[in-house]
Formats: C-alpha cells, sequence, structure tokens
C-alpha cells in the first residue's frame, strides 16, 4: 500500500504578510468621552483661572472718630462777655483795648475769631467810628446801590460806618472799631450798637472812651 506523503508544513514566513506597526507610531487607544462639566470645574489651560484664592481675613472695625464739641459762641482769645450792668436784658458786652490806628485790625481779628468759633457770616455786623473800614470803602467805589445790596442780602460780614448805623439792620453780633475821636454822634451810634446787636456786642478802641460812651463801667 503506497505511503501518503504527509501535508509539507508551510512555514510561517509563508502565510502571508503580516501587519505590523510602522516604525516611531504607537497603536491608538480609545478616547475617553467628555462628561457634562459643573461650572465649578475649572477649564483646562484658561488663563487667571487657578487655584481660588483664600478670602482676605476680615477687617476690624475702625472706632468711630470723637465728635468735636460744639464751638462756644464767643470769639476765642477776646476777654469775657458780661451784660452790662444797667441793661440786663442788652447783649453781652466785649472790650478789646486797641488804640485809634488800631482798631479796624483789632476788629478784623475779632471778626476771624469768630468765624472761626462758628458763627455765620450774615450774623456779624462791622461798624467804625471814624474812616470807612477798606472793605466799605472798595464797595462803595461801585455805587451805593450795590454797597447795599449786599447788606440787603445778609449773607456776609458787611461794614459801614456808625453813622449810617440806622440803616443797617440787626443782627445777632455787632462789632465797633472805635478808629476815630468820639464825638456825640459816635458816641450815641456806639451806645444804640448795643440795641442793635441781638447776643454779642464787642468794641474795640480805648477803654476810657469807651466806658464814657456806653457808661458801661469797664
Amino acid at each position: 500500500m503506497p505511503l501518503i506523503p504527509e501535508e509539507p508544513q508551510i512555514p510561517e514566513s509563508a502565510q502571508g504578510p503580516r501587519v505590523t506597526p510602522a516604525a516611531g507610531r504607537t497603536a491608538p487607544t480609545p478616547r475617553p468621552v467628555p462628561g457634562p462639566r459643573s461650572a465649578a470645574t475649572p477649564r483646562p489651560g484658561s488663563p487667571g483661572r487657578g487655584p481660588a484664592r483664600p478670602a482676605p481675613p476680615a477687617q476690624r472695625p475702625h472706632p468711630a472718630p470723637p465728635v468735636p464739641a460744639a464751638p462756644a459762641p464767643a470769639a476765642a482769645g477776646v476777654p469775657a462777655a458780661r451784660k452790662l450792668p444797667e441793661d440786663s436784658s442788652a447783649a453781652q458786652f466785649q472790650l478789646i483795648p486797641a488804640p485809634a490806628e488800631g482798631a479796624v485790625d483789632a476788629a478784623d481779628e475779632a471778626v476771624d475769631l469768630l468765624l472761626d468759633s462758628g458763627r455765620a457770616p450774615g450774623d456779624i455786623l462791622v461798624l467804625t467810628t471814624g474812616e470807612q473800614h477798606p472793605w466799605a470803602a472798595h464797595e462803595l467805589s461801585f455805587g451805593e446801590a450795590a454797597y447795599w445790596a449786599q447788606h440787603d442780602a445778609g449773607d456776609d460780614v458787611f461794614f459801614a460806618r456808625t453813622a449810617n448805623a440806622d440803616r443797617c439792620a440787626p443782627r445777632s453780633v455787632v462789632v465797633v472799631a472805635v478808629n476815630g475821636n468820639l464825638d456825640e454822634t459816635s458816641a450815641r451810634a456806639l451806645s444804640d450798637a448795643r440795641q442793635r446787636a441781638g447776643a454779642l456786642l464787642i468794641v474795640c478802641g480805648d477803654p476810657q472812651k469807651v466806658n464814657e460812651a456806653l457808661g458801661a463801667g469797664v
């Protein structure tokens, strides 16, 4: 009986081409399917979206600044005011000793102190017994109508002579500069200024002359 030859063995090299990955290339890996992103999840690579900064420590409240005391109605640095003895209902009186040539400067300083202490400019009237105050002389150069219109407005310090005091409305504070001789007319106007002042009368001048004009015994 003839022998049946064995089936030839096919070598592996003859089993057809084998697919091998190309050099330098890796087999692709499956990409994950992205799921829903919450709003709190930072987007990678976004600028300025690093880890959240810690909240700054709470600041301690600062104490409230102290409320300054209400200023005194009288001018600081001026002799203490007092009532005139013969008229307890009159305004308080203050005397600032000053020579005639320095009375206007003393009155200006008194006005500055009054304003610094909280007095409203429209509360103050300044009278001179002699020459006009420089402010009044300047304003009168534009005419009396404009000058007295400022008086009627009543929103600023007003300057006038005692000879024209009867045209001035009463104000809370009247400052009189005795910058000239106190004749009978000026002395009477000085006495009337005491009634024109609602709260305070300040006189800058020679104490003896003021004493004779007011009979105040100062």
